[in-house]
């Protein structure tokens, strides 16, 4: 077992590396998608401070279907274009919201939370899943926790699909 400790009060460029290194490890010879995702939801869980939600939708089709996550009890089949984690899929880009009460179309699995980051999981140039990280507080996903996910989930991509 990779026993893993991460200082969450170092500067957020070291948090993060560390932080990729640790999800990296845990994936590395692992080809089961669905226990890689689970295992960086439970990583993302422990170590990222201010999270309500953390886990992964997995593209199927037209659509995207609940994967691996921690937190309360999730929607099950979100639509491509749809919502936070939709908007992502769709446009394959990552979805920073400062407020997701202000977003249109936002679909409200959890009334408390109230920011939101959702990251594209891109493989062979196809979306595979979206990563979604919620947080109770406004405005907590800042540019600094946007690139370190981005690098994170470009890492491991390939062992998540």
């Amino acid at each position: 077992m990779l026993e893993i400790a991460i200082d969450r009060d170092q500067p957020a460029a070291e948090f993060y590396a560390d932080l990729t290194s640790s999800a990296a490890a845990l994936v590395e010879g692992e080809s089961d998608a669905i226990a890689n995702m689970a295992n960086v939801a439970a990583l993302l869980w422990q170590y990222m401070p201010g999270l309500n939600w953390a886990g992964f939708y997995r593209r199927i089709d037209d659509e995207l279907v609940l994967g691996p996550f921690q937190g309360k009890t999730a929607c099950i089949r979100i639509a491509i274009g749809a919502g936070v984690c939709g908007t992502a899929a769709a446009s394959g880009q990552v979805q920073r919201v400062a407020d997701v009460h202000a977003f249109p179309g936002h679909i409200a699995c959890d009334a408390d939370s109230r920011s939101e980051l959702v990251v594209p999981v891109v493989k062979n140039g196809r979306i595979i899943a979206v990563l979604d990280l919620d947080s109770p507080l406004p405005d907590h996903f800042q540019p600094a926790d946007e690139a370190g996910i981005v690098r994170l989930i470009g890492a491991i991509a390939d062992n998540l699909g």
